[in-house]
């Protein structure tokens, strides 16, 4: 069981040591975030600009433009709502080679609530020309998310969990930017899932086994540039598509496969995520299961569209 958000703070600590040119922000909450990992290592090319995260962002902007990699951290809530204006005309805009770790996103984040529970940060990113958006659904991959998005020149937004989640892969799984995986075979339906959602796909998938239903399962830990061959292949090859996701049904990975789905090759298709609503306070995982991201309810809706 590993946090992606501890994941990444191992990762910046690694990079720090390998680039002097990465740099690290964050907005008052680097013990949470786990940038604290590489102020203590790096505390010269660290910066805490405070609770403000329209300036959080604008800085990252600013040693952009001098050269530096720069990490900007906060919760997904604020990095994304609250400094979305400043994401959109001081990043994407000039395509700056800035890199949003936002942490405590999703429902997982349990009793802070719904004002810290972001559902629509997904949407926001992907809407944004010249973002790259991640969401890795293990620590492994949250690593490699990283130094991946410090490879890559350009906006990238990568979202990150509070809670500790099961550990999917080994350490020979490669991560590539805009490139999902197939982690199970089957051709009845396919499973497309996205962060702390991947792996009860596979629970759901192994369920539904015993049932004679064979499920694929996809990994898309890129939600832009999604990969289309992957999904047109499914879509193709099997009977029915589910998406799953910790996120609003409205404008995140099930809205972008849909809109792959509806431009290539049809085929029927459900999304599971939280529908059109906030969250409420409570243990992250019993929250999932409240409001439909069960293993027993990926289950159910996978059993209709067959």
């Amino acid at each position: 069981m590993i946090a992606t958000r501890d994941a990444y703070g191992e990762a910046l600590k690694e990079l720090g040591g390998i680039n002097e040119d990465i740099v690290v922000l964050d907005a008052d909450l680097s013990g949470s975030t786990k940038t604290s990992v590489f102020a203590k290592s790096f505390p010269e090319r660290f910066f805490n600009v405070g609770i403000a995260e329209q300036n959080l962002i604008g800085t990252a902007a600013g040693l952009a433009t001098a050269g530096k990699i720069p990490f900007a951290s906060t919760f997904a809530m604020f990095a994304t709502g609250r400094a979305f204006e400043i994401i959109r005309n001081s990043v994407c805009y000039p395509n700056l080679n800035v890199k949003i770790a936002a942490t405590h996103a999703g429902l997982t984040v349990g009793e802070d609530g719904a004002t810290h529970q972001a559902l629509e940060d997904i949407s926001l990113m992907r809407s944004l020309p010249n973002m790259v958006v991640l969401s890795p659904a293990d620590g492994i991959e949250a690593k490699q998310c990283i130094y991946e998005a410090a490879k890559h020149y350009g906006p990238v937004y990568i979202r990150l969990g509070r809670a500790k989640t099961p550990v999917i892969f080994d350490e020979n799984y490669k991560f590539e930017i805009g490139k999902g995986v197939e982690l199970k075979e089957g051709t009845d339906v396919t499973i497309i899932a996205t962060g702390v959602m991947v792996e009860r796909a596979l629970t759901a998938s192994e369920k539904l086994l015993e049932e004679g239903i064979k499920a694929r399962v996809i990994n898309m830990s890129t939600i832009k540039p999604i990969d289309k061959d992957i999904i047109i292949k499914a879509a193709k090859e099997t009977k029915a598509i589910v998406t799953v996701e910790e996120h609003s049904i409205i404008g995140g990975l099930g809205s972008a496969v849909a809109e792959v789905v509806v431009e290539n090759q049809l085929v029927p298709m459900v999304r599971i995520g939280t529908m059109d609503t906030f969250g409420e306070s409570g243990d992250g995982f019993e929250l999932l299961d409240k409001y439909g991201l069960s293993v027993d309810n990926i289950v159910q809706n996978v059993k209709k569209m067959i």
